[in-house]
């Protein structure tokens, strides 16, 4: 039971986001660096994005289910997202700490600001907003060559899915985010902008809440072409909602369901653009399946 808890309560870390621009704090750090600085990464997210850059091996210590790449395993553990292991880290004296603004205990995090530490925020809420963060956390751990090139190539890759997919038929979809309650993605998810860039039109988009609970039947009349269910790959089982009484509904009936890789497609990092590109091609696959003329 505890290990479901702490699983649903990193899915919801992992999917709820808040206001970036008010939350992109980088303090004044020395970017001419005589050493690397030694990290301590608060996040998967994180962690996968300073291998990217090339500064994996300067991480000393990260949070639970930091396991991409499969380096990242052999990471020393430094707490969760309910709460850290202020002593440990205190002691291993980071350079600087790298947080997950909306993901970490905001708490222990004033704590070790008060102790003197130098801690930065990611918070990228879209892949412009990415691209950014990766150039600066190229600059802040000396690799300022590799974020720059990195910001580059993500921009280059989004705008050319932007471009495919902007003038396709859209096709409406149900992301299924978690069966038990039936919760769904809205306005600013990290996954709606997904979602966007495929051209898929989400009914449930203007909803009050990000991460809205939904009814059965409030999917009734919707016309739900589709339903996205996410998985973790190194997950052997992962329970979804059980759609199989529900064959008034088009996805179901034709039994179009799309399971993308959960990890890529929900960690803010240049792998989850890819599996976006891979996630607005089965859509593509959906949208031929109703919409190819005879």
């Amino acid at each position: 039971m505890l290990k479901m808890l702490n699983t649903l309560l990193l899915l919801i870390g992992l999917l709820f986001t808040a206001q970036s621009a008010a939350f992109f704090s980088y303090p004044l750090i020395d970017t001419k660096l005589t050493e690397p600085p030694k990290i301590i990464a608060l996040s998967p997210h994180i962690v996968e994005l300073l291998f990217e850059l090339g500064a994996g091996e300067q991480i000393i210590g990260t949070t639970d289910f930091a396991d991409y790449p499969a380096q990242a395993l052999d990471i020393e553990r430094v707490g969760n997202a309910m709460n850290l292991k202020l002593e440990k880290i205190v002691a291993m004296q980071p350079d600087l700490i790298i947080a997950w603004q909306s993901g970490n205990p905001s708490q222990d995090l004033a704590k070790l600001k008060k102790l003197g530490f130098k801690v930065i925020y990611s918070q990228p809420d879209t892949f412009r907003e990415l691209a950014q963060e990766i150039e600066t956390f190229g600059k802040i751990t000396g690799h300022a060559r590799q974020g720059k090139l990195l910001s580059k190539v993500l921009l280059t890759k989004l705008e050319a899915l932007e471009r495919q997919y902007s003038n396709k038929q859209s096709v409406n979809v149900f992301y299924e985010v978690w069966h038990q309650p039936l919760t769904t993605i809205a306005k600013n998810a990290w996954p709606q902008h997904h979602l966007n860039i495929c051209n898929a039109n989400n009914p449930f988009a203007n909803a009050p809440l990000d991460y809205p609970q939904v009814s059965t039947e409030a999917l009734i009349g919707k016309n739900i072409h589709a339903i996205v269910q996410p998985k973790a790959p190194n997950k052997s089982q992962r329970e979804f909602f059980n759609w199989s009484m529900y064959k008034n509904l088009e996805a179901v009936e034709n039994n179009l369901f799309i399971h993308p890789n959960a990890d890529a497609l929900h960690r803010m990092t240049m792998r989850s653009l890819d599996e976006v590109a891979r996630l607005c091609a089965s859509l593509d696959q959906v949208r031929s399946f109703y919409y190819t003329s005879d």
